[in-house]
């Protein structure tokens, strides 16, 4: 499952992808296509927005998010910008479909949308595939070794980010809108963080992802902490079997679909 899952995060679901692969069973000739519409979205941004800064956004995805942060940074993609006056050109794009918006909840419960920061959010691309060839377009795709990597199940650490793109298309997908929380550790300087909080009753359920070590889950130990009477399951999504531990349900990625 986990092989075949891996193979449709390297293709994507655009449906010109998809051909290409069962056309030629060659993920190169796939990744050509997925330039061209990548491409295509470029020009489409430039429609919505002719200053250039929602092209600039979707462009620097994947850059934002392997920087870590706990928001993205428009001002190291667009130097002198303010999140405040692009709030409706983010607004636009999420419209558009070609990206999807995690905002942050600041006091998450059932009503997420109340307490949401519209000038605190993450950017997803609306298909993982895409977004794997958006990460390495500086590159040919003879030398870019994700391809190999993610298939074989050997990423490194610092791409998981990959799956956490996967999830936020997974939820998107499957109707939720796409929340998550920050909470300052001791020294004030870090932060734990729940990658993802929907809905669920009327509670919430946290959601942490995992793409390598999962034995160890800080972020969502801390929101279960701080919010314990909110909780109504406890969600880690990695690339495993399905297990229930400790109060915690450990989730294998291809079926975050079902939640």
């Amino acid at each position: 499952m986990m092989r075949d899952f891996r193979l449709y995060m390297l293709v994507g679901g655009m449906p010109q992808a998809v051909a290409a692969y069962i056309k030629t069973n060659n993920l190169e000739a796939v990744d050509r296509v997925k330039r061209d519409i990548l491409s295509l979205y470029d020009e489409d941004f430039i429609k919505i927005d002719d200053s250039g800064k929602a092209s600039a956004m979707m462009i620097a995805i994947p850059e934002q998010l392997n920087k870590n942060a706990n928001r993205y940074q428009i001002s190291n993609t667009i130097p002198g910008e303010r999140v405040d006056r692009i709030t409706n050109i983010v607004r636009q794009m999420s419209e558009s479909m070609v990206v999807n918006i995690a905002y942050h909840s600041d006091d998450p419960n059932a009503g997420l949308a109340l307490t949401k920061d519209s000038e605190h959010f993450k950017m997803y691309l609306c298909d993982t595939g895409l977004f794997i060839t958006l990460a390495f377009m500086d590159k040919e795709f003879t030398e870019n070794e994700i391809y190999n990597k993610l298939f074989n199940d050997k990423l490194r650490a610092n791409l998981g980010y990959v799956y956490e793109n996967m999830i936020a298309q997974m939820l998107r997908s499957a109707g939720y809108e796409l929340y998550y929380h920050t909470i300052p550790t001791n020294g004030g300087k870090k932060f734990y963080e729940v990658d993802f909080i929907i809905a669920d009753g009327h509670k919430v359920s946290p959601i942490e992802v995992k793409s390598s070590g999962y034995k160890t889950h800080a972020s969502l130990d801390a929101f279960c902490r701080k919010f314990s009477e909110r909780i109504q399951r406890k969600l880690l999504i990695y690339t495993k079997d399905l297990k229930s531990e400790k109060g915690v349900i450990y989730l294998p990625v291809y079926m975050t679909m079902f939640l």
